[in-house]
């Protein structure tokens, strides 16, 4: 029986393909205004999970050394989980978040795999200019719940015609993190974060790995009820309504800042190859995971989910991104469920509310 595995040639030809796609996506990209030649360019919306840590690691062999690569990551304040946590303060709930959680963690990997290459963690805020006693004080938080109250009338507005709590919830963590403002860490010893806006105009999305490599639960699901057949006709359904579900409500939210989101996966070419590959390439759920229980990080093999760019991301030197779970964005940032656990993906959202 067929077993995916880092000797499968697959891998070295995934890794040229992709390397391919992100070359005409970063290189070449104009200094932004404003900016000067070593400021950044290019920036990552950045949960620290495979599939834009992949990204990161790679443009990080494209780009010329001197410019740094910024990494946005958001969270979000969700007062339904605040009331299970009443003893933290708000900072406190904000490093609570998933996706925060695992952008520490896989900042830490990209930063020891590429030393000479300056990435700079923006954990995104906004500020605040408050006059008091005659000073102009700079606010600087995450994303409090207020503040996504405030804007939620202009990301219904951006992402229609989508109407549903789920499209609200995703496009409410990409509106804020393509703004990229935030508190910006450079080294993993340091623990003090420095206010910073980045630069960069165009952002790299990791959109499209799951619908091509088997990344969602209902892949697995799929394969459970009928085998690869079942799963090749969910994949297909996938990513012929990517366009529709996704590429225009996530465009609309973060050109509103003026920045161009970019997505590699989806590349014609590349696309075009990882559809025509053999599906057990691509993702291996006829073989068990193996987790190496009570190992290193570094034994047993990744997840079936996405193995062939989780194996990638083992060969890049990334053992820990390799075995990153799965997690919607609206779930890692926390913006789904804000006040009742009971609210569906697939509810109409309400306008005045």
């Amino acid at each position: 029986m067929f077993c995916l595995t880092k000797q499968s040639g697959v891998i070295g030809q995934l890794h040229n393909r992709l390397v391919e796609s992100l070359r005409l996506r970063v290189l070449q990209v104009p200094v932004p205004p404003g900016a000067t030649t070593t400021d950044a360019r290019v920036a990552v919306l950045f949960s620290g999970g495979l599939d834009c840590t992949v990204l990161a690691r790679l443009a990080s062999d494209l780009l010329p050394e001197d410019q740094p690569i910024d990494l946005l990551n958001v969270a979000f304040e969700n007062p339904r989980i605040a009331t299970q946590h009443k003893g933290l303060s708000q900072q406190e709930l904000y490093e609570l978040c998933p996706d925060r959680i695992t952008a520490r963690k896989s900042f830490v990997e990209l930063v020891q795999m590429c030393p000479r290459r300056q990435f700079r963690l923006v954990t995104v805020r906004f500020r605040y200019l408050v006059f008091c006693l005659d000073l102009l004080t700079d606010l600087q938080v995450n994303v409090p719940f207020t503040l996504t109250c405030d804007h939620r009338s202009e990301v219904i507005e951006l992402i229609y015609p989508h109407q549903t709590e789920m499209d609200l919830s995703i496009a409410s963590a990409l509106y804020f993190a393509a703004r990229g403002d935030g508190l910006c860490q450079t080294s993993i010893d340091s623990c003090q974060a420095q206010p910073y806006k980045t630069t960069a105009r165009v952002l790299l999305s990791g959109l499209g790995a799951d619908e091509l490599f088997g990344g969602y639960t209902r892949h697995a699901t799929s394969y459970g009820r009928r085998g690869y057949e079942g799963l090749i006709d969910e994949l297909k359904l996938d990513m012929s309504r990517l366009g529709k579900r996704n590429l225009g409500r996530d465009d609309r939210v973060m050109a509103h800042w003026e920045k161009e989101v970019r997505f590699p996966y989806l590349d014609e070419d590349f696309v075009r190859w990882a559809m025509g590959l053999p599906v057990w390439e691509k993702c291996d759920f006829a073989n068990p995971e193996v987790d190496g229980a009570g190992g290193s990080a570094g034994e047993g093999v990744p997840e079936p989910g996405k193995r062939i760019l989780r194996l990638l991301a083992e060969e890049l030197g990334m053992s820990e991104v390799a075995r990153e779970k799965k997690r919607a964005i609206q779930f890692g940032a926390r913006t789904a469920k804000m006040e009742s656990g009971k609210v569906k993906g697939t509810t109409l959202i309400s306008p005045s509310a």
